[in-house]
């Protein structure tokens, strides 16, 4: 097993916070295209857990764009971590989707 670096660190942070980051984007967004209150919809990802599931799994996909960017510029340490921070996700979203 290779050792942890600050690269897998720094792409572990980034992979973690860019969703939390861009939900509030994500949110308003989806707002404008309903022509919906932003104040509504946010309410519902701070109420219902469904909701936020569902806003949370669209947050994850400018993660895409870190992990293209480190993948063409060939720091493959920080698309492990940029991975591995989304992989932090996923026992939520199949706790909410599928369990409950």
């Amino acid at each position: 097993m290779r050792k942890m670096t600050k690269e897998h660190v720094l792409g572990f942070v980034i992979g973690i916070f860019t969703p939390i980051v861009f939900l509030p984007v994500i949110v308003f967004i989806l707002a404008q295209s309903r022509h919906a209150e932003f104040s509504y919809l946010w309410s519902q990802v701070n109420d219902s857990v469904e909701y936020l599931s569902r806003y949370l799994s669209l947050g994850l996909i400018p993660n895409l764009l870190w992990f293209y960017l480190f993948l063409n510029k060939e720091k493959y340490a920080y698309t492990r971590g940029i991975i591995f921070g989304m992989l932090i996700y996923a026992p939520f979203m199949v706790y909410v989707n599928l369990i409950k």
